[in-house]
């Protein structure tokens, strides 16, 4: 086998997430944020939609791609740049995993718990600060009329009736203070693009 062919199989394709982009104030064009990950020399790059998910392959594992991301970032657009990373295998089981059913008037979130290992859905592989933001979270009792979470490992599961994403119970819990670093949030239906 050529060297060539050895570097193209080695190619994983991966999902960079980037938190709080185009959102408060923070705006990064699609064509920049792109030209970022082509600097670092990855593969494939493409985003979907204008809020901060990148398709792009490399021979890195996820967490070096992670780091190099934020640093990247960081340095490109002046801001602390949080990323969460996982492989398209990772991200089709939590997709496949979702538990709530779909309902006219609901969004269907999946809160990605930035840096947990995508590849399992054990508890145990969450560092010591996402565990309590996620046994936090999910112990807070909202009301099922309006909300519903689920701890996934890497990721919470949430669904809330539309018009109260911020004014619920698990809204102001990951949108508020240090907890809202830790996560970055996307739409059943974005994810699914992802995958396309």
């Amino acid at each position: 086998m050529s060297e060539a062919a050895a570097t193209l199989d080695a190619m994983t394709r991966l999902i960079a997430l980037l938190r709080g982009v185009n959102v408060g104030g923070r705006t990064i064009k699609s064509a920049e944020l792109a030209d970022v990950f082509r600097g670092l020399g990855y593969d494939s790059v493409k985003t979907v939609l204008a809020s901060g998910n990148v398709v792009f392959e490399t021979d890195e594992s996820v967490s070096v791609a992670r780091a190099h991301l934020e640093k990247a970032l960081a340095d490109a657009f002046g801001y602390d740049a949080k990323v969460h990373v996982l492989d398209t295998a990772s991200l089709s089981a939590i997709v496949d995993a979702y538990p709530f059913a779909e309902r006219d008037g609901w969004h269907r979130y999946v809160v990605f718990l930035i840096g947990a290992d995508g590849s399992r859905g054990d508890l145990s592989m969450r560092a010591a600060e996402l565990d309590a933001l996620a046994n936090r979270v999910t112990q807070l009792a909202p009301d099922s009329a309006l909300e519903s979470i689920a701890d996934g490992g890497p990721v919470l599961y949430w669904t809330v009736e539309r018009g109260h994403t911020l004014d619920s119970v698990v809204g102001k819990a990951i949108g508020s203070g240090k907890e809202k670093t830790l996560t970055t949030n996307r739409n059943l239906n974005t994810l699914r693009k992802l995958l396309r």
